[in-house]
């Protein structure tokens, strides 16, 4: 079992950790939940004695890590994937590590067909694919056949034959009595695979329960109602007789009604007391991504926005394409929609992003269309052609010399 009590870390002015407390118990996949920067990675890192807590403790089995005895035979960890010489081959870096850990050599075959790498064993890890790394990754935490495993996000960059395969290979460590504590932003995979949750934001505990409790704790179910779009005046009825019953009844963009507040027979009895047909009556429970979305939505440190792009470049002329999709052109070129680059920029600043053309001397349009040329005016007159050369002159030509 992995307890904490107390855990704390600072970094600075910068506090990762946050007086966090919570218990991983064996026989359950515990997933560790959190928003990018929530403490996650140094949590793992104290309980496996990289980092040191500026307060509280955090130990494994009633003993803090380091005072193990022969901690990888006790615990196995997957932190960082990447971690492994790339010079060595696969088998070569798990013997170095069953040999430091008194572990023999045969075991390193075992775990090597358990991730399914014994057909690369010889290739060196350099070559791995993200993959291929993270397989090797958790074949170095199985080495020691350890009662406690931690992983830190240990489906990134499987297939999704891998990620069936990982799921399992969880599910089965816990069923044999072990202790499991997985790290994971695939909150479907979590849905599938933890039994218990433990979900932290800005280094504090948010949560410590089930999953079926979390989702039930940090969510609304409601049931789909749908009556015949041809009797708008039944739609009226059953919503009236709901809101009378204490339901909150909302409408969806596709004609239903979202229900809360009533159970599915209560909705089924209203319905049939007011004689109105329906041709659904569906519950609908959220998901875990839906009421993790829910819970953390207040210690979110990095949030996505919109594209900036059009405070920061003045849309190329037309200069690869005329009025017909080229390159700045007014039929769906880069910069074609208003407003989707300035329209504006200071003449001091010059144009080096690859938006803009190449500046002269590098560009063989830029003699008549270079990047800070005026737009073309108004269609004017072609100028009058060239007199058709003479018989003696084209004959002149085909027996000079290129003057080139």
């Amino acid at each position: 079992m992995i307890e904490a009590v107390g855990l704390t870390k600072r970094y600075g002015a910068k506090t990762a950790v946050d007086d966090l407390s919570f218990q991983v118990r064996p026989g359950a996949v515990t997933g560790f939940l959190g928003p990018n920067g929530s403490g996650k990675s140094t949590t793992m890192r104290m309980i496996l004695g990289l980092d040191r807590p500026t307060a509280g403790r955090v130990t494994i089995g009633g003993h803090p890590y380091r005072s193990l005895p022969n901690a990888p035979r006790q615990v196995g960890a997957l932190l960082d994937a990447k971690a492994v010489h790339g010079g060595r081959t696969a088998r070569t870096h798990l013997l170095s590590l069953a040999q430091l850990a008194g572990i023999p050599a045969r075991r390193v075959d075992e775990v090597l067909g358990v991730v399914g790498l014994q057909d690369v064993a010889k290739r060196r890890s350099s070559g791995f694919s993200l993959g291929m790394g993270q397989r090797l990754g958790i074949a170095a935490a199985l080495l020691g056949d350890p009662q406690v495993l931690l992983f830190d996000e240990p489906v990134n960059g499987l297939d999704p034959e891998g990620i069936h395969w990982v799921r399992n290979l969880m599910k089965t460590l816990a069923s044999e009595g072990r202790t499991v504590f997985v790290s994971s932003h695939l909150m479907s995979e979590m849905a599938l695979t933890a039994d218990h949750l433990i979900v932290i934001g800005r280094g504090r505990l948010l949560s410590d329960m089930s999953v079926t409790d979390f989702i039930s704790a940090n969510s609304a179910d409601f049931a789909r109602v749908r009556v015949p779009e041809s009797a708008p005046e039944e739609r009226e009825k059953l919503t009236s007789s709901l809101i009378e019953a204490g339901g909150s009844v909302m409408s969806e963009p596709d004609g239903a009604l979202r229900v809360t507040g009533l159970p599915l027979p209560r909705i089924s009895d209203l319905a049939h007391g007011a004689d109105v047909r329906l041709w659904e009556l569906s519950p609908h429970r959220a998901s875990l991504e839906e009421a993790y979305m829910r819970m953390t939505q207040g210690v979110v440190d990095y949030r996505s926005t919109d594209d900036a792009k059009a405070g920061l470049l003045e849309p190329p002329q037309a200069a690869y394409g005329g009025a017909q999709g080229g390159y700045g052109g007014t039929q769906g070129g880069y910069g074609a929609e208003p407003g989707h680059y300035p329209q504006h920029q200071p003449a001091d600043v010059p144009q080096q992003s690859w938006y803009a053309p190449p500046p002269p001397g590098q560009n063989p349009y830029a003699a008549t269309h270079s990047a800070t040329a005026p737009a073309p005016g108004p269609a004017t007159a072609p100028p009058p052609a060239a007199p058709e050369p003479s018989p003696a002159d084209r004959a002149g030509e085909q027996t000079s010399e290129d003057p080139r």
